[in-house]
């Protein structure tokens, strides 16, 4: 009988790779099911030179809209994918992707951030050096990519997610049969890497900007040493002066606080309260400078002596006082749903705050999550990964900023690895990339992406920078998570 199910579910992912899921939110529709006026109007398309036709012939695949981009196609798509890749006849659920199309004689880039996807159009950086195609790709249960409520949160997990992403490449492998790297900047480095981890012969190279490796989620000294040792001392000792009194003053500023949300109809249902939210935003505080800032912007922090006006700015421009809000956190619930549960959650000591915190504990994933969605964490999942990446890891590159705190546990390669870089960008933050790190390690970082990608310089035709396109990857992360 167990031979029997794992033959069907065999077959059943087997025809879900090459496409043939059907749209219906409550069963699979097998191509068998298909009428053969449908199957006639795909092989038609399949057959069409245009590319718009030959990416819509994809059983499950339909287009949202297409948007003008000079020098290139590109689509916004809905992908018919199961709600648990172990059992794909329970269900289904619409994720979106973008395609921007260069050639299909060139290189394909897979970019996810690990969050939402913006349908605007732009380019990461390894699309830009192979000059190539890319595929973005909706991180399951971010919205609109989410089931249909009640939604069963067990099925956001790290290898759900890695399943849609080789659904994807399998179906549009067909079209773009040349290289493929995928890559993502944060979360979506880690997504990058666990791509890897669970389907690693997809992908010819993998380029994982600042993706932290919690891989023991209670042992978080590193962050704490982290903090010691950034920048200089002169800056710590005026982020962690200007954070006490932060709390000093609490009383006055959550009043402001308080009003600020209800002028704005934010409310504190998930954390608990306007002051439960402060003693979060206060924490992130100097975590959110480096992650976000550079060293010679030291000088801005304010003095403890600053007016009440002056910190409650300082507070706002650094950590955001909307994020601790039910509308702030609605968004990012599926990251803290899955720090709560696989990808761990910094910790760090706050020596310097000792007698002004109220809410012991409060800083965790839990608090972020709504109660209506139980957590139970699963310590086996990271370490699972590391390991993988330590003995197995092939034709992979990890980029960190020196002063980027998600850098204090990187992935680290061991003996196994193969072709495999960590490289770090002196002084840079949370956006570090390739074009960050010194010039020996740009050069030869650029030069393992284009052997990943099948492609030389002189194939790459020397794409120019494009203010629209060549934004910075949009890194979603905030701090605690």
């Amino acid at each position: 009988m167990r031979k029997a199910l794992r033959w069907l579910l065999s077959l059943m992912l087997l025809v879900g790779a090459t496409g043939a899921v059907g749209a219906g939110a409550t069963g699979t529709a097998t191509a068998a099911d298909r009428s053969d006026s449908a199957a006639g109007a795909n092989t038609a398309a399949a057959a069409s030179t245009d590319i718009k036709d030959r990416i819509l012939a994809i059983p499950g695949m339909t287009l949202i809209e297409e948007k003008p981009v000079t020098g290139y196609r590109y689509f916004v798509l809905d992908y018919t994918q199961p709600i648990d890749h172990r059992r794909p006849w329970k269900g289904t659920f619409q994720q979106r992707l973008t395609v921007l199309h260069k050639a299909t004689d060139r290189p394909t880039v897979f970019f996810t951030s690990g969050y939402g996807l913006s349908t605007n159009a732009s380019r990461s950086e390894p699309t830009r050096l192979i000059n190539g195609n890319q595929v973005s790709m909706e991180y399951r249960f971010f919205t609109p990519s989410r089931p249909a409520e009640p939604a069963d949160w067990s099925k956001l997990d790290i290898w759900q997610a890695a399943s849609d992403q080789h659904r994807i490449f399998r179906a549009l492998k067909r079209i773009y049969d040349r290289n493929w790297i995928d890559t993502g900047g944060s979360k979506g480095g880690m997504t990058a890497t666990y791509f890897r981890r669970f389907y690693p012969d997809d992908m010819d190279g993998t380029v994982a900007y600042v993706a932290p490796n919690d891989v023991v989620n209670k042992e978080d000294s590193a962050y704490t040493e982290f903090f010691e040792r950034v920048g200089n001392a002169d800056c710590r000792a005026a982020l962690n002066a200007v954070q006490r009194e932060a709390l000093v003053r609490r009383d006055e500023i959550v009043a402001r606080y308080q009003k600020y949300a209800d002028d704005n109809g934010l409310t504190f249902a998930t954390v608990g309260s306007a002051d439960k939210a402060y003693e979060n935003v206060v924490l992130d505080l100097v975590w959110a400078f480096w992650q976000y800032h550079l060293e010679s912007e030291c000088p801005t922090v304010p003095k403890p002596t600053a007016t009440t006006d002056e910190l409650y700015g300082f507070i706002d421009t650094i950590s955001g006082f909307d994020f601790y809000t039910d509308q702030g956190l609605e968004y990012y619930t599926p990251y803290f749903y899955q720090a709560g549960t696989q990808l761990g959650a910094p910790t760090f000591a706050t020596p310097h705050l000792k007698g002004l915190l109220r809410y012991p504990g409060i800083y965790q994933p839990r608090s972020y999550v709504p109660r209506s969605i139980p957590m139970t964490f699963k310590p086996q999942a990271m370490p699972d990964v590391d390991n993988w990446v330590r003995h197995h890891a092939q034709r992979m590159l990890f980029v960190y900023g020196t002063n980027d705190p998600w850098g204090a546990e990187p992935f680290r390669l061991g003996k196994g690895a193969k072709d495999s870089f960590v490289m770090w960008a002196p002084g840079a933050n949370h956006g570090a990339n390739i074009a960050a790190l010194n010039p020996a390690d740009n050069a030869k970082a650029t030069a393992e992406v284009l052997k990943w990608a099948g492609v030389t310089p002189a194939t790459t035709l020397a794409p120019s920078f494009d203010a629209k396109l060549d934004v910075p990857d949009d890194v979603m992360d905030r701090h605690p998570l």
